[in-house]
């Protein structure tokens, strides 16, 4: 038998849908972390148009700009993995990309960040807004990748973060003495 040699390149045309992307930034945490500087996410239920437009909504909703697409890409993986597990999750985020191109005249993606953020606005509360907020706020805040971005080290060992100095308010203007209140003992 021969060995059969496949391009990452063509392994992803042949599987279905992917979300690929490069990290803009070379250096800093999450470029540690990464194995290399391009990323690709295997879509199982969304295509790459809805996978793409939740990328660029959940920006919009937690805008971190130094934030790399592969830690929100993280929050696709968890909306994919959703849609793919219950058909009403999957309507659902097709139906509000597809409210979103309608908004736009066309395709959204396509638009401004102004124009994109306007129809984020007029959708505010939806079912749609409120999944895709939700799933946001928890997967994107909850990796090692934004925990490296935003210099979160993470429970080390019981110390725990008060007693790492994060258990003052000194980066409020003139906090009283007593506002940081005492460090627990264990």
């Amino acid at each position: 038998m021969s060995e059969l040699t496949v391009s990452r390149r063509s392994f992803l045309k042949s599987s279905g849908a992917a979300l690929v992307g490069t990290l803009a930034i070379t250096t800093g945490p999450i470029s540690l972390l990464a194995p290399s500087k391009t990323w690709a996410l295997e879509l199982n239920k969304l295509n790459e148009h809805q996978a793409a437009t939740l990328l660029r909504f959940s920006r919009h909703l937690y805008p971190h700009d130094t934030l790399e697409d592969a830690v929100y890409a993280l929050v696709i993986k968890d909306l994919d993995a959703g849609a793919a597990g219950d058909s009403a999750t999957a309507k659902l985020l097709a139906e509000g990309v597809s409210k979103l191109d309608e908004l736009a005249g066309g395709k959204w993606l396509e638009l401004n960040e102004d124009e994109q953020f306007k129809h984020v606005k007029s959708i505010e509360g939806s079912a749609f807004f409120e999944k895709v907020r939700g799933t946001t706020n928890v997967t994107l805040y909850n990796n090692d990748m934004a925990f490296a971005h935003f210099g979160y080290t993470g429970t080390q060992g019981d110390a725990g973060y008060l007693n790492k100095g994060f258990n003052d308010l000194n980066w409020l203007p003139d906090p009283s003495d007593i506002a940081s209140g005492p460090l627990p003992t264990a």
